[in-house]
């Protein structure tokens, strides 16, 4: 049995941007925590982890994390340009490992590639055996904010198309949920008919946890009704939503109770600190009392009088105190991809309010779990907050929170999620791999681009151009060749997919009766 677990034992290897706080980098966290319980060799590589603003599992020895090519890229330029920092910062990353032999001593099975693709056909360039499963969290396209001007679309489109033809060097795309998959299948459906987009949902550890805290500083939270926002500082978090829902109470609603805005914050990031101020403005005009901190000590300690409590960069003890004390999880984003926020709070056993679109439609079950309401809707949201505080018995709440718990356990427990990503990534080895012949093609492409340039510089040089004229070539003509070559290369590939799928069309069978399209997700609907 040893010797059967021992040859099972896989090394897989994540590349990760920045590991900080998020949704994004718990799932990875949790990925690669689920797959090392199952006895494989799992190694991190990220190009930016602060020990001070990161999950436990990355700082405390669970997990082999690696920061590598932090430097001299940085996550952006004027708070400009992020994404051409980050596809340098993570194509820095991978070569600095490669020439390094850093990632071949660790003669990797599989990598891990989540959040960007650009990389991708470089690790199928140099590890042509070792297989590459990409995690899509949603497309980057779709997230770029500002593509109303022109300018921006403009200047995106290179990186749009980047990002779909990147992705199909995966030998597995894995996507967060159903919603996903649909956005996913819309925004580029030949690449969803070329991979299977395979849902691995989130997930969470549902075994008990101890938290480590003052037992004089339990009833500061107990004395108080609590409605909990878990997000980070960004604008399309909505986070100001829970704040005028909160304020629609009425002074004599809000007795003894308090809103507590708690999530990521990274100072570096000009959005956070700036919404951050947005959203305290906010509250002022409403007439609320708010209050910041950053620790456990401060934020115990507030003023009663307080009535936004707003939880910077919140650790994992604090964030389970407050799950614990919490009447209502208020989740507030529209259009959610997933949501992992929902789950951590319905595995507490605290009932869920969030918004009826995305990620949430397939976890919270509406009057079982928790509410599903409009964003759009401020009173609604109101009047549930009014229900939980109010009008429920204890009795009531608690029903509602063991069902989600229930719920939590049976359908996303971070084993089920380990395995089935372990399941994908054994799957891929009977996988059809896209060849690299477009890449070498690409940095030929480049070197002749680059041999034009210093031919042209050369020829201005009155003793070179001497030299050169037996040789003599039109200006850029290799660049131009290699333009024409490509032009030609991507019309004949249109017209070559274009009949393969017009014959395919032409060979299916004609559906008999009538044709059910289903989806395998738990309370999943179809709302895209």
């Amino acid at each position: 049995m040893a010797t059967q677990a021992k040859e099972k034992q896989k090394s897989i290897v994540f590349f990760h941007p920045d590991l900080g706080i998020g949704g994004a980098e718990r799932l990875v966290i949790d990925a690669a925590v689920g797959l090392q319980n199952r006895g494989h060799k799992i190694v991190i590589f990220t190009s930016y982890c602060d020990p001070k603003h990161c999950f436990d599992e990355a700082r405390d020895g669970t997990l082999d994390v690696r920061v590598r090519g932090s430097w001299p890229i940085p996550s952006s330029i004027l708070s400009r340009f992020s994404i051409i920092c980050a596809i340098l910062r993570q194509l820095h990353l991978i070569f600095q490992t490669y020439l390094t032999s850093e990632l071949r001593d660790l003669k990797p099975d599989a990598f891990f590639v989540d959040q960007l693709s650009a990389g991708l056909p470089w690790l199928r360039y140099f590890y042509p055996d070792t297989r590459i499963l990409f995690y899509c969290h949603f497309p980057d396209l779709l997230l770029a904010q500002g593509r109303t001007h022109w300018l921006k679309r403009a200047y995106r489109l290179p990186f749009d198309l980047l990002e779909q033809w990147s992705m199909s060097f995966a030998d597995s795309i894995a996507v967060n949920s159903g919603f996903t998959k649909g956005i996913v299948g819309k925004v580029w459906p030949d690449l969803a008919r070329e991979k299977d987009l395979q849902i691995v949902h989130p997930c969470v550890d549902v075994k008990p946890k101890k938290i480590d805290i003052d037992n004089d500083a339990v009833p500061v939270w107990q004395d108080t009704n609590i409605l909990l926002s878990i997000n980070r500082f960004e604008k399309k978090k909505d986070i100001g939503l829970a704040i005028r829902a909160y304020a629609g109470l009425g002074k004599h609603g809000r007795q003894g109770v308090r809103l507590v805005l708690a999530g990521g914050y990274d100072h570096r990031v000009m959005e956070n600190v700036v919404y951050h101020k947005e959203l305290v403005k906010l509250a002022g005009e409403l007439g609320l009392k708010t209050a910041t901190t950053k620790t456990i000590v401060t934020a115990l300690n507030v003023p009663d009088n307080v009535d936004v409590l707003f939880l910077l960069s919140v650790p994992n003890t604090l964030k389970e105190m407050l799950l614990n004390s919490a009447r209502l999880l208020v989740y507030t984003p529209s259009n959610e991809h997933f949501g992992i926020v929902p789950l951590e709070a319905m595995l507490a056993g605290v009932p869920v309010l969030a918004a009826n679109t995305g990620g949430p439609l397939e976890t919270v079950v509406e009057g079982k779990t928790g509410w599903l309401c409009p964003p759009d809707d401020v009173e609604k949201w109101t009047q549930v907050m009014n229900k939980v505080l109010h009008r429920m018995s204890e009795d009531d709440v608690k029903k509602m929170g063991n069902a989600g718990k229930e719920r939590v356990k049976s359908e996303f427990s971070d084993v089920k999620m380990a395995e089935r990503i372990d399941g994908l990534i054994d799957g891929m080895a009977n996988s059809t791999r896209k060849g690299t012949v477009e890449l070498s093609l690409f940095l030929m492409t480049i070197m002749m681009a680059l041999f034009d340039v210093v031919y042209f510089v050369a020829k201005q040089r009155k003793l070179l151009g001497e030299k050169l004229e037996k040789v003599s070539l039109p200006p850029f003509v290799l660049t131009l060749v290699s333009i024409i070559s490509w032009a030609v290369y991507f019309v004949v590939s249109l017209q070559t997919k274009s009949s393969r799928q017009k014959n395919k069309k032409r060979n299916a069978p004609a559906p008999s009766g009538r044709e059910v399209i289903s989806y395998s997700v738990p309370c999943c609907t179809k709302h895209w």
